[in-house]
């Protein structure tokens, strides 16, 4: 008897199949044999015979998932996937049942000789799964650019490598937690590897100018989260009660969620279909203007176009595929009982495309449907569990101060609030109650004076520009304005440090002064690092507009995913990393353990932010970015259940922090053979987080930011009355009517970019005494903006 009933898919594409698919049958039964893969056993224990590679129909696979390719390429792509599943169960019987670990490290050590980005593979292999690697790795990767190779080789081996999380797991018999699941079954499952081979079967590779793109980013990984998810609802028989396996998601929810696996099974579909809105979302809204921030030729979009549809075969044929293969369980999957039914059964997807889709609908709709500024109230604050604590800087005092004179000297004080035009969008008294420098004297207790004031000055720019983007850009709806002061941030981040460019607000000036002051001391390589966190936190801004206009509440992965940069952790994260100095090697920081341990203290923190913040950004701000509404969304359930999710979140982010400091870093020492100078340098980071996370936790429950009775008096309606928009008290200023014309910025000089003249419901300029002989204040950037075809200095 199954465990559970397969739910109902969404399936919004059909699934076609290769007409070479015998070809590939023999072919890769051919292959395997020849690699001996087959009837060969691997140190007295068996691994395949003839029936197991029949039965499992890896042709069938690769001819549903890749419909389009010709014989020769079906024939290498059913190769590869021969190769990797052999992989998957060699790793099983020879390590993963014995609990082998150091003979497991040996063993994938060995393979990544077999994968060289250029030159020959110079060394012999001892085992199928080498000799198989070898064939097929000349066979694939001469003919690619270099960026591909690189790109292809760091998902083989992260495919090949954090097979080694999942054996550390099932010693430890621990069950990860729903973030770290998500974000290591890309890498352990190999979809990412999967979505490089569509490239080659489709003749085309993404654009090197935008593969690190946010939008091909989320593409890739939406496609990986739906294909595991599903593989997951249909493996959890095989793996969880056959292998022992713990990474599997229908059981990662229902330890999660403390819920049966019938339910856990329906959580992770749901997920998985959001994941799936997610990708059409990407698809459809953000490929367009990407490709138009980039310039990419009419032939390039065709290509990614061409990889995209590539990525839905996938889908559709995959899980056509796991509906036949006997390697999975597919018995019992539910007839769609509602009057949109369809056809069901094999070889009729196409015909529940439009069943599927209205099925899944009010998942969809839901996602649309924020009321904003709802009156909410305070939100109870559980008992974090925070087991680390920090001191305070002795120059806090002084620093307090400093950050206001630095304010008032770069203008922050004096923009005028874009709805009440008598106010600023920050006063002294606002500055003085948010109280930036307690928050970066707990986190850099040991800081120099002028070491906290810089820290104070950055925490106070980025929670201002926070403030400022949905005041200056949301409450206009003016997105082009918003995209065209991002790219101006850039300006005033020269890798040189040389400053060229005259700021023409406050924003701009504080960054110009903080880059000057903080890169300075920097490496080259450092400041590429400090200034990519500074670009991902300012874009992320961004995004968070486009979903309020849109009045789109996150997929809960794509918002924790951005959450850690629109909180600014990145940035924050590297000025305590590049304070460490060159005695780790980079490759140790790009490591699993390491970024999972920031990646487990950025969430810790994020998560914290909005359980604070949630009444001031739901109630005040009309916001939809806070983890609570987006819990509560994806679940359906009220806001008390969320949060009590949200915050047992957050302690097992918390516990996988400790984990990782006591199982994996020492792990990481061994493996790497790091030398005691090295151990302590990471070690010490791992302090500088506690006291990051510990310093955090302080400033939020000592500022003025986040209680009531502060938010209701720095929300309370401007006097004059007769000038002020009515607002009911709690609640926000109304957005002015669409059809309402704003007022327009001056026009912009001759070296403008096309894009400044959608500018035209940008927010009210201001002219300050700051004035260097053109239009300043919020929104007025474009008067000043070179041509976004120049290089950033």
């Amino acid at each position: 008897m199954q465990p559970f009933e397969l739910p109902e898919f969404y399936m919004p594409y059909p699934a076609r199949l290769n007409p070479s698919l015998e070809a590939a049958r023999v072919h890769s039964k051919a292959w395997a044999y020849e690699m001996d893969m087959i009837d060969v056993p691997q140190h007295g224990v068996p691994i395949w015979d003839e029936h197991d590679l029949d039965s499992h129909d890896y042709a069938l696979l690769c001819s549903y998932t890749h419909p389009d390719c010709d014989t020769e390429t079906l024939n290498l792509i059913t190769d590869w996937y021969v190769w990797v599943f052999y992989f998957d169960d060699h790793f099983l019987e020879m390590y993963k049942r014995s609990h082998d670990m150091q003979n497991a490290v040996d063993y994938l050590d060995r393979l990544r000789l077999f994968m060289p980005i250029t030159g020959p593979i110079t060394e012999t292999p001892t085992n199928p799964v080498e000799k198989g690697l070898q064939d097929l790795w000349n066979r694939t990767v001469p003919s690619h650019s270099a960026d591909w190779r690189r790109r292809f080789v760091e998902s083989t081996k992260n495919l090949l490598d954090e097979s080694m999380w999942e054996l550390s797991n099932i010693n430890a018999e621990r069950v990860s937690n729903p973030i770290e699941y998500i974000e290591m079954r890309r890498k352990v499952g190999g979809a990412p590897w999967s979505a490089n081979l569509i490239e080659h079967a489709a003749g085309v590779e993404v654009p090197e100018i935008i593969a690190a793109a946010r939008p091909l980013e989320v593409l890739r990984d939406t496609f990986s989260d739906a294909v595991h998810l599903r593989n997951d609802l249909f493996s959890y028989e095989r793996e969880v009660l056959d292998e022992g396996e713990l990474s599997n998601g229908v059981l990662v929810f229902e330890r999660f969620l403390e819920i049966p696996t019938q339910e856990a099974a329906e959580a992770v579909n749901d997920l998985l279909t959001s994941r799936l809105h997610q990708f059409e979302h990407t698809a459809l809204v953000e490929l367009p203007p990407l490709f138009e921030r980039f310039a990419v030729t009419p032939q390039q979009r065709l290509e990614v176009l061409a990889y995209v549809k590539g990525l839905q075969d996938w889908q559709s044929g995959g899980h056509e595929w796991h509906m036949r293969s006997s390697r999975y369980m597919n018995k019992g999957g539910k007839a769609s009982p509602s009057a949109f039914s369809g056809p069901n059964g094999l070889g009729t997807s196409a015909a529940q495309i439009i069943p599927s889709i209205a099925r899944t609908m009010p998942q969809r709709l839901r996602s649309f449907a924020n009321v904003p500024f709802q009156q909410c109230g305070p939100l109870p604050r559980p008992d974090f569990y925070l087991p680390f604590n920090t001191t305070l800087s002795p120059h806090l005092d002084q620093a307090r101060e400093n950050v206001v004179s630095w304010a008032k000297e770069m203008g922050i004080l004096d923009e005028p609030h874009p709805l009440w035009p008598e106010r600023t969008v920050w006063s002294e008294q606002k500055i003085r109650d948010y109280d930036l420098p307690l928050c970066a004297a707990g986190i850099h207790p040991d800081a120099t004076p002028e070491g906290l004031d810089i820290s104070s000055a950055w925490l106070a720019w980025g929670t201002y520009g926070d403030d400022c983007y949905p005041l200056a850009f949301g409450h206009p709806r003016n997105l082009a304005a918003a995209r065209v002061q991002t790219e101006r941030f850039k300006l005033f981040m020269p890798l040189d440090a040389v400053q060229t460019e005259t700021p023409v607000n406050a924003m701009e000036r504080g960054l110009a002064d903080l880059w000057s002051r903080t890169a300075g001391p920097m490496t080259t390589a450092h400041r590429k690092v400090f200034r990519k966190a500074n670009e991902d936190m300012t874009e992320s801004w961004v995004w968070e507009l486009e979903n309020q206009f849109a009045n789109r509440i996150p997929d809960p992965v794509d918002y924790v995913e951005m959450r850690r940069a629109t909180f600014g952790s990145d940035m924050t994260m590297a000025l305590c990393r590049l304070q460490l100095g060159q005695a780790v090697p980079e490759e140790i920081y790009r490591s699993r353990p390491v970024q999972a341990l920031e990646k487990s203290a950025q969430d810790y923190s994020c998560m914290m932010n909005d359980m604070f913040s949630y009444q001031k950004e739901i109630q005040f701000e009309g916001e939809l970015h806070n983890a609570v509404l987006v819990v509560q969304n994806f679940l359906d359930c009220d806001r008390d259940r969320a949060a009590q999710l949200v915050n047992k979140l957050m302690t097992e982010r918390m516990q996988q922090f400790e984990h990782i400091l006591a199982v994996e870093f020492p792990a990481l020492f061994r493996d790497h053979k790091l030398d005691r100078k090295a151990q302590k340098v990471l070690l010490g980071y791992a302090e500088e987080l506690k006291r990051w996370m510990a310093g955090i936790r302080i400033w939020h429950e000592d500022c003025i930011r986040y209680n009531e009775p502060d938010l209701l008096r720095h929300n309370a309606p401007a006097e004059p009355a007769a000038t002020t928009p009515t607002t009911h008290p709690g609640l926000a200023p109304p957005v002015p009517a669409l059809s309402a014309p704003a007022p327009a910025i001056p026009a912009p000089p001759v070296s403008a970019p096309p894009a400044a003249a959608a500018l035209a419901t940008a927010a009210p300029s201001t002219t300050s005494s700051r004035s260097l002989g053109g239009p300043t204040g919020l929104g007025t950037s474009a008067a000043r903006l070179k041509p976004l075809t120049e290089p950033a200095h």
